[in-house]
């Protein structure tokens, strides 16, 4: 694993614009950024999809242990919200999509630093501008990327002729995410509909969410969290309908950082996990996340008890999991985190970001990488 320098291609805006990647520049600074890119081998390759396939695997297990020793309390998830997941899990609720995070330099092994499970971003850059770039620059060499791929084949596996696509009205990253996943499900054969989140409807009469138009939504896929759901009065539509959306409200196992903490306990000294725990004590260098945060947010990094770095956001009053700090991964200065991919269940490509902060925020540039 490598990071290499060189010059962008001349009208790199305007080629990721054609594919709608239009926040290609975020408050002047560079979102996507082609001055750099990551070289790996075949072997550099063959370890992270293991590895990501291992960690789905365990992932697994432990929300089933999740569900038998009832960690509802421990993961902060409340009462109704946690029989709908014991539901949607015993109905074998069918899961598109998720994003593993990864800390590794090519040496040893890739370490998890978090699932993003049920609302991940950076779908559009890894599966498709990356992929451009790769085509237009080095057409002779090969990325783990077969993201677009198992999206389109990973649609017809719900019986749904139409699906309904939402995000928040003004989220332009994830509507630029939305679309182009409306734009794999209409490829593999089904009619979409898209609206915002806030637009989301119920009809008293027909007992069913509707949508802008007042038409019964059977299925919505929502780039809008689970946790997020449970808190406002629409909530109390959601009993006994979770299956009409997607991501699975089970969803809410994996996204929890708390869940770290259950990994660990279940798969100690496991090669791709860092120990991980609801309290600090034992561990002088940690990092300190709260349950449902978002975009690197109200993040602390200690090391040997000395606070190194840490982030603003909402979600200071959540309730924290404590990880091991990972060792410094460091390219001249830029931190790489690695987004592992899993499309229908299966490992599918990595996008890569990077900060010269130790920790990756909404903002970090994305750089594309090759092999």
């Amino acid at each position: 694993m490598k990071r290499i320098t060189q010059s962008p291609r001349a009208d790199w805006q305007a080629q990721v614009e054609s594919l709608g990647l239009t926040y290609h520049t975020i408050d002047g600074q560079l979102y996507w950024d082609e001055s750099a890119h990551y070289r790996f081998s075949t072997r550099d390759i063959e370890t992270l999809e293991k590895s990501t396939a291992e960690l789905q695997r365990i992932s697994i297990e432990a929300a089933e242990r999740a569900i038998r020793d009832n960690w509802r309390e421990r993961l902060a998830i409340s009462p109704a919200a946690w029989q709908e997941i014991i539901q949607s899990w015993e109905r074998d609720d069918l899961s598109l999509y998720g994003r593993f995070d990864l800390m590794w330099d090519g040496t040893g092994t890739p370490k998890l630093l978090e699932y993003n499970a049920d609302t991940p971003t950076g779908l559009l850059e890894a599966a498709v501008v990356q992929w451009q770039w790769l085509q237009q620059t080095r057409p002779n060499a090969d990325q783990f990327n077969s993201i677009h791929e198992q999206l389109l084949a990973s649609w017809p596996s719900w019986p749904q002729k139409q699906i309904h696509f939402c995000a928040q009205r003004d989220a332009e990253e994830d509507w630029r995410t939305l679309l182009y996943l409306i734009d794999t499900c209409q490829q593999s054969g089904k009619r979409t509909v898209d609206l915002a989140v806030e637009d989301i409807g119920w009809n008293e009469r027909m007992q069913n969410f509707v949508d802008h138009q007042d038409h019964p939504m059977d299925l919505l896929f929502k780039l809008y969290p689970w946790e997020w759901m449970w808190q406002e009065d629409f909530s109390i539509h959601l009993p006994g309908r979770c299956q009409r959306f997607l991501e699975p409200v089970w969803k809410m196992l994996w996204s929890n950082k708390a869940f770290l903490v259950l990994l660990w306990e279940m798969f100690e000294g496991h090669p791709n996990l860092l120990r991980a725990s609801f309290s600090p004590d034992g561990m002088p260098s940690h990092v300190e996340k709260p349950f449902f945060g978002r975009e690197g947010t109200n993040v602390r990094l200690i090391r040997n008890n000395d606070l190194l770095e840490s982030s603003d956001g909402p979600w200071q009053s959540q309730p924290k999991a404590y990880q091991e700090l990972h060792p410094e991964v460091s390219f001249d200065g830029n931190h790489p985190v690695i987004g592992s991919w899993i499309i229908g269940g299966t490992p599918a490509g990595i996008g890569i970001r990077e900060d010269t902060s130790l920790i990756t925020a909404n903002s970090s540039r994305f750089v594309p990488h090759w092999f």
